[in-house]
């Protein structure tokens, strides 16, 4: 067994299959990965990578399956599948997420196909352990009981990055009990369930969840940033001969060499913190219902339409509408009364924090610092909002 010093879990303990993997390409790429990609233009010293995130995120199952008592076999799998949870995230993780899916029809957890190639080593090694590789992919893609400790409402993903992305941005509010919860959590009718006596157990994961976003995750610099870098990936592929499988396999660094030199203007921004700034910046009450769900090609539309009116290129207006907020951690399960029950049934935070969620929701429109008030006036005419905004510089 091999012991790794880790920042948040001090030593982790590696079994034969973990140290075989860690050693792929598969694998090693997570070194160049950041964990929280334009994050870090914000808080510095947010520079970890997904590498040892899934690291903390092998320890957590480790702990869990010795915790429930599930046979050797199954153990295995599910601490592999915990080391290879992010082998198919894309450069810059989630930023590029919503456009590799729009290219392929897979999410960042679907790699069986990443997993069950028998040209890769990370399939050999899986296969050289009697491993089954595609029950390691179903267990990552969150499918059975087992795989919700993956990939669910009480996940050790979940477990591991809230905490770990506290440390690196050096803020207070991601912590959490995972002890606890690893300690308290059992499987019942094969569902993950935490047991008596834990609904503050649980609101804790939520809070902590609902606070990093406010602070971390949804901070207005990185979501122009990831803004801005996936308009830039759009053009980059269209430019260029690199085809959207070998465009999912590059690193941060090889992909923001490759912005600088197809897509200059928007590369050299991102490189160097030269950002686009807010020209509006609206919550739901200001928003149309209709522009609410726009789809992809309702905001490049919009763009367009913005950009002609105050003559600019499109490429210098961008539309953000974010995604309705979601609290995926409400409908995890405690024992209440003798009785399984969803959070959200049993806690009266849980309402509360779907309407503060609600309340940070906000449709942005960026472009260069230059034109923010002809864009800003031509974008309101444009989507419909009503009132004005508040924005910082």
């Amino acid at each position: 067994m091999k012991p790794i010093r880790d920042s948040v879990h001090e030593y982790i303990t590696l079994d034969p299959v973990a140290t075989d993997l860690l050693d792929t390409p598969t694998v090693q790429r997570l070194r160049h990965i950041k964990q929280l990609s334009t994050v870090r233009l914000v808080f510095p010293a947010a520079n970890h990578t997904r590498f040892e995130h899934s690291l903390g995120v092998y320890h957590l199952a480790s702990e869990l399956v010795a915790h429930l008592d599930i046979d050797a076999d199954t153990a295995t799998h599910v601490r592999a599948a915990a080391l290879l949870h992010d082998v198919g995230h894309g450069p810059y993780g989630h930023q590029t997420e919503r456009l590799i899916h729009r290219r392929t029809g897979q999410d960042h957890d679907e790699i069986a196909w990443l997993l069950t190639d028998p040209e890769r080593p990370v399939c050999q090694v899986l296969e050289r352990h009697d491993l089954d590789p595609e029950r390691v992919a179903a267990l990552i893609d969150g499918q059975g009981p087992l795989g919700s400790l993956i990939s669910g409402e009480l996940d050790v993903d979940r477990m591991d990055y809230l905490v770990r992305d506290a440390h690196h941005t050096g803020v207070p509010y991601g912590t959490i009990d995972h002890g606890r919860l690893i300690r308290e959590l059992r499987l019942e009718d094969d569902e993950p369930v935490l047991s008596a006596g834990n609904v503050a157990t649980a609101e804790s994961l939520l809070l902590a969840r609902s606070l990093m976003n406010a602070i971390v995750y949804r901070h207005h610099v990185p979501r122009v940033a990831g803004a801005m870098l996936e308009r830039a990936c759009e053009q980059y592929l269209d430019r260029t001969e690199t085809d959207i499988e070998g465009f999912r396999r590059l690193s941060d660094h090889d992909l923001l060499v490759g912005l600088c030199e197809t897509v200059p203007e928007l590369g050299r921004r991102i490189e160097h913190r030269d950002l686009y700034k807010r020209a509006v910046w609206a919550d739901r009450g200001s928003v149309p219902a209709g522009t609410v769900d726009a789809s992809y090609d309702d905001e490049r539309a919009a763009e367009s339409e913005i950009a002609d009116c105050v003559n600019l290129d499109s490429e210098q207006v961008i539309v953000d509408i974010p995604d309705r907020p979601t609290l995926k951690e409400s409908e995890s399960r405690v024992i209440v009364n003798g009785t399984s029950q969803r959070l959200e049934d049993a806690s009266e935070l849980v309402g509360s924090l779907r309407a503060t969620e609600r309340a940070r929701w906000r449709l942005g429109v960026y472009c260069p610092p230059e034109y923010r008030d002809v864009v800003g006036s031509a974008a309101r005419d444009v989507l419909g909002i009503r009132g004005e905004e508040l924005l910082s510089q």
